[in-house]
């Protein structure tokens, strides 16, 4: 493409009812679900895609389960489990509601062709016809999974309409009404294929662009650059768009850090929980039994019974023989391997071989790929365990997010939970899914999909509720066509000034902006390379450069599309980066030791932080405003939940 074409893009605007941005599982369920109850209303759909539906979102590659599925399981149940990994404090609501409506979307999964591992003599007998799945846990069924967002994507494809998606555009901004600036009417972005940028009206929208990766340094650098946990397209887009148009978020401090095979980034669950695979340290020691009473510093202890804790203590647990020279940690894949054997014919071994690389291969590819370039046969030798660098997201075993109302058929609900349609945010006429939502973790792909349906039904019903709503965009389009193309316009007006391209004191490259975002968030804010520790200081000096970051921001530049994508991805992440700063400053305990510890305050303080810290921005000023919002329970104690769940937090109007 010529430089005179791409300084001059074409501008294509429409008006639409509701526009769904994304291509996920959460985007995938309302594109499903939204016909059944737009039928008739003559409703304007459309869905819009940075990628292609198939592989969109983060079930792109694969999985070898679904981690969300209630089957004889209470969702009260479902509740207490998110709560206790969590660290005691979620929207019990939120979780609940997902809990009681992910069965019927895995079944339709099912139906659609995914096949679900089944329990000898169920063979062939579906989950909705009572068929018993193979679990690795609780509340995981094991899956056939490699295509499985493809199979996702097909049935919401052929429920919406193909004539209805669009694909390849990449949704940047959104904008309130010119008239009402706390209800949302317009989106505007640009087509990552050809020289266009699309401006849509519209009187709701579903915001389900996933959370965040590449925010933290990660692990693979050099010759593994681009390897991560989470995929490295979700930039953070939900949150930080959310948030420039004045949407509360909530628990933005929470990250994930998962503890994966080293290297190649490969999952653990199916291995400790369906293959039994035991972790030691170097010494051969069960480094969980060994350092559980140390979770008694700082008050850790009070989220654990017996070895029943959440995720960040078991990582918490890990990080203390690695400090103290005890590591590497390594996962015993032969000796379970050998275990399971015992009571298997040749022929069931090799079927539990090739069990054991199938998690990987529908999965987490690269992870065979390290084994093969190591020499590494799991049933003959151990692999290492490393945690990640941290992601923010909302559907995993995290719970970053937008603030949202809940159902309002769950008894005593309070008022700040539901104020109205479901997963709607503060922002009128704005929804969200999967990692979208705040304060509810642990819904994986299953729930993401169920969140995705339930948001259909409540816009169309927010549509038919507002029939007369014209919205007006607060920005005009030679505004935004400015702003979406400053990148390009920088680079063109710049780029002779040197003879090399990539060196130039007017410009600066969106990987090169990545990488100073990168070193910051890292070193200051509780990153790798700091065991995860930081303090009001090091946030403080995290502040201040990530002031002078944004104003540099403003000066990347881009010679082709792909770096216009880039570029905004980067603007998107510096926002979501800023968020997450902002609320670990604001929180002083450490809520989640094993994701991350504030030094200054490094225990547990249920009296003064057991609560929401929520966060609204101000796009105009760069201002944050953080507050503390009160923790309500709704689902009562269980027999084996910590004593600290009784704890009400902090009194707050």
């Amino acid at each position: 493409m010529s430089e005179d074409v791409l300084a001059s893009p074409e501008v294509v605007e429409e008006e639409l009812d509701i526009l769904i941005i994304g291509g996920g599982m959460g985007a995938c369920g309302t594109a499903f679900e939204i016909p059944k109850w737009a039928e008739g209303t003559g409703l304007k759909i459309k869905l819009v895609d940075k990628a292609a539906m198939d592989r969109s979102g983060a079930v792109a590659q694969g999985l070898s389960a679904i981690n969300t599925y209630m089957g004889d399981n209470d969702p009260a149940d479902y509740v207490r489990y998110v709560r206790g990994d969590l660290m005691g404090i979620t929207r019990e609501d939120l979780v609940y509601d997902t809990g009681r409506h992910v069965d019927d979307s895995v079944h339709n999964f099912e139906d659609w062709g995914l096949p679900v591992w089944k329990q000898k003599g169920d063979e062939g007998k579906k989950l909705r016809d009572g068929g018993k799945p193979v679990r690795s846990g609780r509340w995981q069924i094991m899956i056939n999974g490699e295509s499985y967002k493809w199979i996702v994507a097909e049935a919401a494809k052929k429920a919406l309409g193909i004539e209805n998606i669009q694909e390849r555009i990449f949704i940047v901004r959104l904008m309130t009404d010119k008239n009402d600036p706390g209800r949302i009417a317009g989106a505007a972005g640009f087509s990552v294929r050809e020289n266009k940028i699309y401006i849509y009206k519209f009187k709701t929208c579903l915001l389900a662009a996933g959370g965040a990766v590449n925010i933290f340094r990660p692990r693979s650098i050099g010759e593994g650059t681009g390897r991560a946990w989470y995929p490295v397209w979700n930039a953070g887009s939900t949150y930080a768009m959310a948030a420039e148009c004045g949407a509360e978020m909530t628990l933005m401090e929470n990250r994930f850090v998962p503890a994966r095979f080293k290297d190649g980034y490969g999952p653990v669950g199916a291995w400790f929980l369906l293959f039994k695979a035991k972790a030691m340290n170097a010494f051969g020691e069960d480094y969980q039994e060994k350092n559980y009473d140390l979770l008694k510093d700082h008050g850790y202890d009070k989220y654990a019974v017996g070895f029943a804790m959440g995720t960040c203590l078991r990582n918490h647990l890990m990080m203390i023989e690695m400090k103290e020279g005890r590591g590497p940690i390594l996962m015993d894949t032969p000796s379970a391997m050998a275990k399971l054997a015992e009571s298997m014919t040749p022929k069931e071994i090799k079927h539990l071989e090739a069990e054991a690389w199938e998690d990987f291969l529908d999965m987490t590819i690269s992870q065979c790929g390290v084994w093969a370039g190591e020499n590494i046969e799991p049933d003959k030798e151990m692999s290492e365990l490393m945690p990640t660098e941290p992601y923010l997201l909302g559907s995993h075993a995290g719970c970053a997010g937008l603030w949202c109302s809940g159902p309002d058929d769950l008894p005593g609900t309070p008022d700040h939970y539901h104020w109205g349609y479901n997963r709607m945010t503060t922002v009128n006429g704005l929804f969200t899914a999967g990692d979208g939502v705040g304060a509810s973790g642990h819904k994986f792909s299953s729930g993401s999909f169920t969140e995705g349906r339930m948001v259909a039904k409540s816009m169309v019903q927010y549509c038919l509720d507002n029939p007369d709503l014209k919205p007006e965009l607060s920005r005009t389009t030679e505004q935004l066509v400015d702003e979406i193309y400053r990148p390009v316009h920088t680079f063109l007006e710049h780029k002779d000034y040197t003879t090399a391209i990539d060196i130039n004191p007017h410009y600066i490259t969106p990987k090169m902006l990545q990488f100073r975002l990168q070193k910051i968030m890292d070193e200051y804010v509780a990153g790798v390379s700091t065991w995860y520790q930081t303090n009001e200081q090091m946030l403080v000096m995290a502040e201040r450069k990530m002031k002078m970051l944004k104003e540099d921001s403003l000066k990347m530049r881009a010679k082709d599309l792909h770096e216009l994508l880039r570029a905004w991805e980067n603007y998107h992440r510096i926002i979501t980066a800023e968020a997450h700063m902002q609320h670990i400053k604001f929180r002083q305990e450490t809520r989640y030791p094993g994701y991350y510890y504030r030094a200054d305050y490094q225990a547990i303080n249920d009296d003064e932080w057991k609560c929401f810290v929520n966060s609204t921005y101000d796009r105009d000023t760069g201002e944050w405003k953080l507050k503390k919002v009160k923790w309500q329970p709704l689902i009562s104690v269980g027999e084996n939940e910590p004593e600290a769940m009784r704890h009400l937090g902090p009194e707050l109007s």
